[in-house]
């Protein structure tokens, strides 16, 4: 019913930037109908939360990224892209984009997720 595929992870020194993007491919639905998340997992920590999208182009940041990322979403083109500028080593980790139905509560498809890796 929905694909995700992201794509733009790569390796970069401290300082530089990256954008990440995904790709909807999404049956029985409309794109704009779903929120779109990034959710980030570093080597031995948990899933977490990095940014949020709604259909109308509202945006929600973790406080971690704030001033750093940025998130948009193309609903013509069903992409979402997310941003990343002045990274730090600690943004490290496995990036997975994420679409949540708006009737649901959680989200519920993934995409196979892209590494981000910062060297300091």
């Amino acid at each position: 019913q929905v694909q995700l595929v992201e794509s733009g992870g790569g390796l970069v020194q401290a300082g530089g930037s990256l954008r990440l993007s995904c790709a909807a491919s999404i049956r029985g639905h409309t794109f704009n109908s779903y929120t779109m998340g990034w959710f980030r997992q570093a080597p031995g920590k948990e899933r977490e939360f990095v940014s949020a999208v709604w259909s109308g182009g509202s945006v929600y940041l973790a406080n971690s990224v704030k001033g750093r990322f940025t998130v948009s979403r193309d609903n013509a083109k069903t992409t979402v892209a997310l941003q990343m500028n002045n990274l730090k080593p600690e943004d490290t980790a496995v990036y997975y984009c994420a679409a949540r139905g708006s009737g649901d509560q959680t989200y519920n498809y993934w995409g196979q997720g892209t590494q981000v890796t910062v060297s300091s």
